[in-house]
């Protein structure tokens, strides 16, 4: 076979929340809102650095930017894990490939629905890609029967990604009782368990619940790895800062996956950057640092909340009488707002408001300013 050009390639279809976002950079409307971007806004709907991030940055800054290890920044790796686990998306790409390579033929379920880049992420991998029930659109919320009973027939020892806090898109979660009927199911079905943390402290305001999930799993001898996200908690969106952890046996064990895990990453990108990764270790080592950071994150996520509220409220000021009570139940910068997808395109159309057509909304993109308009818009498509 020899190389043939590039006449066959059709050109693929733009991605959803890019094309999104700029459609609505395109629009001129003095009231037009972005509901599509899953980044953190202020209340006046502009980017927020935080101040921890801001000193952190500073101080590291003037090291020395040589390459890091294959496994990167040592520091980040331990106070990742600890902040996790309790004192003692490249991640997940790593972990689909080590778990491709090691655990041939094991397929992984995704809840549905999922992250989107989950599906084309794991497919890449060399992963068999299925699914389990998880989000009951009849009532907003989910549905664990569904759940449950899709865990327990997948065949043992399947691989289960569980989004660890505030799922995305929907922004609704099990609650800790449901955890730890899943962490049983998971373990007597000796299913391999895989976590996606992006949101930790930013879903409730506080780092220890929303870790429930993962420790569960972890105290109750569950096989697990976790893949973690530091975009969203820390605003540092465009340094991709992230870390994977696999929990061996032993320490013997642990030793041999950091070594496989080496072999796999350094044909891949070979080193991670550095500068995001030391700002996060900088702020997570430091005791002061530490603390400011959790009140920011607690300041962030609690602005999330009182969006929800907001929105509930204004839908009923506007004179609404459906129960949205689902917008206040479900938690993180997403909600499913139950909305159709003729509903989505009229709100774009005739109130310059951008959301998925699936009726997800960022609730980081409403603000005080824009929540009253956006509530009316919503009443008047779905009246």
């Amino acid at each position: 076979m020899s190389f043939k050009g590039w006449g066959h390639l059709e050109e693929a279809p733009p991605d959803p929340i890019l094309g999104l976002s700029q459609a609505f950079a395109a629009d001129d409307h003095p009231k037009k809102i972005n509901l599509g971007v899953g980044a953190y806004r202020d209340d006046q709907g502009k980017p927020y650095i935080l101040n921890c991030v801001k000193t952190a940055a500073e101080r590291t800054y003037t090291q020395n930017h040589e390459y890091a290890g294959i496994a990167g920044v040592p520091a980040l790796t331990k106070v990742a894990a600890e902040l996790a686990f309790g004192a003692e998306t490249g991640a997940l790409r790593v972990a689909g490939e080590f778990l491709a390579r090691f655990q041939k033929g094991t397929p992984i379920y995704l809840p549905a629905p999922t992250w989107a880049n989950h599906i084309p992420l794991f497919k890449d991998s060399g992963l068999e890609v299925r699914d389990y029930k998880y989000y009951n659109p009849n009532n907003c919320g989910l549905d664990f029967a569904g759940m449950v009973n899709d865990i327990k027939e997948a065949p043992a020892g399947s691989i289960i990604l569980y989004h660890a806090c505030a799922h995305n898109p929907t922004g609704v979660d099990p609650t800790q009782e449901q955890w730890e009927e899943l962490s049983q199911l998971t373990k007597d079905k000796k299913h391999f368990a895989l976590f996606d943390m992006a949101y930790q402290g930013f879903a409730s305001g506080d780092c220890e619940r929303d870790a429930f999930s993962l420790r569960t799993f972890a105290e109750q001898g569950n096989k697990i790895a976790l893949c973690q996200s530091f975009a969203k908690n820390f605003g540092l969106y465009g340094q991709r800062v992230g870390a994977v952890t696999f929990v061996g046996d032993s320490e013997k064990e642990a030793k041999v996956i950091r070594s496989q895990m080496n072999t796999l990453v350094r044909p891949m990108y070979s080193n991670p950057p550095i500068f995001g990764a030391r700002v996060v270790a900088e702020i997570l080592e430091d005791p002061a640092l530490k603390e400011q950071w959790l009140g920011e994150v607690k300041e962030m996520s609690g602005r999330i909340i009182r969006m929800r509220k907001s929105l509930v409220s204004g839908l009923a000021e506007a004179g609404s009488k459906q129960n949205w009570d689902h917008i206040t139940n479900q938690i993180g910068m997403f909600c499913f707002t139950g909305l159709t997808p003729a509903q989505v395109d009229t709100l774009r159309e005739s109130y310059h408001i951008y959301m998925t057509r699936n009726g997800r909304v960022s609730v980081a993109g409403i603000t005080s300013d824009n929540v009253g308009y956006l509530a009316k818009a919503i009443y008047e498509v779905t009246d």
